[in-house]
């Protein structure tokens, strides 16, 4: 079973439609960002599914979420579990911002179970990019500047772009993560 936390800024429908095309059943929680999270003790059970070794996949924002802190409408603290800060697209790279769109994932982790997605293309929304450690990048896109696709901490993995809007290659990608609840 995988639990979907929905808060109230993501695409879970399409998600979760996603993953029952490919056969895996989810399940949805209601919340609005970190601080709903917070309120709705939504933080701790994270922070606990990490600690029991529980496969933990972020898309997007929810990918954002798991570092420590972003600076979207000045500093926010994050869930602390990926070393890293979330920061805005610079404006000044002659590149439209939002980011929307298709690009190609250049593969930096060959050890990844994600490593099938080198050179394929996802689909991207967004307007902030991760700033972490390269030990955490599992592939890159380019937009001007290296914007990380996949990161991943021991079973936390995080996709800034969108696997369910990526066709094939997302839901392959969604597949692969299925894979990796199954074998535990």
């Amino acid at each position: 079973m995988i639990a979907i936390i929905d808060y109230d800024a993501g695409n879970t429908f399409n998600v979760q439609k996603a993953l029952q095309h490919i056969g895996l059943d989810a399940v949805g929680a209601y919340a609005s960002a970190v601080s709903v999270l917070r309120e709705r003790g939504l933080i701790d059970v994270i922070h606990e599914v990490v600690e029991r070794n529980i496969p933990l996949l972020g898309i997007c924002l929810g990918m954002q979420l798991l570092f420590d802190e972003s600076e979207e409408y000045g500093p926010t603290p994050g869930l602390g579990i990926i070393p890293g800060t979330v920061k805005a697209i610079p404006n000044n790279l002659g590149l439209r911002v939002p980011h929307m769109g298709w690009n190609q994932n250049t593969l930096c982790r060959k050890d990844s179970v994600f490593s099938d997605v080198a050179d394929k293309y996802t689909y991207f929304v967004h307007s902030y990019y991760v700033d972490t450690d390269s030990q955490y990048i599992t592939t890159t896109a380019d937009y001007g500047i290296k914007v990380p696709g996949i990161v991943e901490r021991g079973n936390v993995y995080g996709m800034q772009f969108h696997p369910e809007k990526s066709g094939n290659v997302g839901l392959d990608l969604l597949r692969t993560f299925g894979n990796i609840i199954v074998k535990k």
